[in-house]
């Protein structure tokens, strides 16, 4: 395994391409234990993370600060990589389907500083097939060597999980897969050098790229399945949240809760499945299905929204709406593909201007898709609904008294309305007070 020895030696570098929630914990993780390089295209991205700021809350400042991690926006860097990791997004065009620009503009970069005997891992998520019949043959076309002779590939799905502190980069099992027995293998104890769960070897880089799909797209199925249920039962008058508790008790129920599903994973992998399916004469059914349910949970919320407020004898134009969290999960800063910004834009479609609280969001991210000004939770007054879209912890701290301080002074609190899409809060207790509720 020279590769590794070279590694492991500090004897040649690792380099991480894509600094964002993915490879930023990857790379400063790497260079806890080896020589490192963290390579992004974007410079004031690297700018940022030289100052020791961590604008993905995924390791923080302190430890940011402390890397020995060398960041650059330099491609020839690279050159001096035997191991490269690609962890770049795959997002979805506007029609569905894969996006493949971001991993193949990666691969052209790699390809033009590619050095004899580096082995190039790509984590970004694709369907079966791209790394060894797209991104290899663009590696290949630009450095103008021989895969397989000159240099090698390998695949390791990213498996992170933005905002949990429970489940982290070292304690989640590393699926691993290469074009060759040794490639694996290098790989392999490059990754347990870092992963305290240890690896997972597929037995080839296509299963390794299909894993991570089916992986992300059973959650949304199932998440699916939860949120077809709530609007069934909203409609039988029943709680969803009671069902599932009681649903619960048994050994084998999967624990799934109704919700928004957005993100860069769950919302888009299934995409890239389907994609693949049609190209091969398949039309999904139970994927494209799934899908379509959680797509349209963000349509099936803002009707729900103005419902409550039409029956609270609210005029919906002037009525002072506060959406509560705009990233696409709790205790997150990323908002992108997030759902929560799909309630706000179809609010925004019926003339309601809704003010927005996200103590998490990346307010940079925030100020150039909206334009408009992030409003503290400790300024939230005068409100005649709040909608609270994500279970950030600060909104799970509230009390109720905390809540009712927020709204408007009214005799009549019935037309105090709370849509709560995560079930942060007690129902009954709110409803004490009087107060028109609604949860998924």
């Amino acid at each position: 395994m020279e590769t590794f020895e070279s590694i492991r030696a500090q004897r040649d570098f690792l380099a991480v391409v894509g600094l964002g929630y993915v490879g930023l914990p990857l790379a400063v993780a790497f260079a806890e234990k080896v020589k490192t390089l963290g390579f992004d295209i974007n410079q004031e991205k690297i700018d940022i993370y030289k100052k020791g700021v961590d604008p993905t809350n995924e390791i923080g400042d302190e430890r940011i600060q402390k890397t020995t991690l060398e960041f650059t926006a330099d491609p020839t860097r690279l050159k001096v990589a035997k191991v490269i990791i690609v962890a770049v997004p795959t997002p979805i065009n506007g029609d569905k389907t894969p996006n493949l620009a971001p991993v193949v503009t990666a691969s052209k970069i790699i390809g033009q500083n590619l050095s004899k005997g580096t082995i190039v891992v790509f984590e970004s998520t694709v369907y079966p097939g791209v790394t060894e019949e797209i991104c290899a043959p663009v590696l290949e076309k630009e450095s103008k060597l021989v895969c397989g002779k000159d240099f090698k590939i390998a695949y390791s799905p990213e498996r992170v999980n933005p905002g949990d502190k429970v489940h982290r980069l070292e304690n989640i099992r590393k699926i691993v897969s290469g074009m060759d027995e040794e490639t694996v293998e290098n790989i392999a104890a490059v990754y347990e050098l870092i992963i305290h769960a240890g690896v997972y070897i597929a037995p080839s880089i296509k299963v390794a790229e299909a894993a991570k799909l089916v992986e992300n797209a059973q959650r949304d199925i199932n998440i699916a399945f939860m949120n077809e249920l709530a609007m069934v039962f909203h409609r039988m008058g029943i709680n969803t949240k009671d069902v599932i508790d009681a649903m619960n008790t048994k050994w084998n129920a999967l624990g799934f809760y109704p919700g928004l599903v957005g993100g860069h994973c769950i919302g888009v992998d299934p995409y890239y499945f389907i994609y693949q399916a049609e190209v091969l004469g398949y039309h999904s059914q139970i994927i494209a299905a799934g899908r379509k349910v959680n797509d349209d949970m963000a349509i099936f919320v803002t009707d729900s929204v103005i419902k409550k407020l039409i029956q609270a004898d609210k005029n919906i134009k002037k009525s002072n709406i506060y959406i509560m969290g705009i990233t696409f999960k709790e205790n997150c800063p990323d908002m992108r593909n997030s759902k929560a910004v799909d309630v706000y834009k179809h609010l925004a479609a019926y003339g309601i201007k809704a003010k927005v609280v996200d103590p998490v969001v990346d307010k940079t991210e925030f100020k150039k898709e909206f334009e408009l000004e992030l409003v503290d939770i400790k300024n939230v007054r005068n409100a005649d609904c709040l909608v609270f879209l994500v279970a950030h912890q600060q909104f799970k701290d509230l009390r109720l008294t905390d809540l009712e301080s927020m709204f408007k002074r009214q005799k009549q609190q019935a037309s105090h309305v709370i849509i709560d899409i995560k079930n942060i809060f007690d129902q009954r207790a709110i409803e004490e007070k009087n107060y028109s509720y609604w949860s998924l």
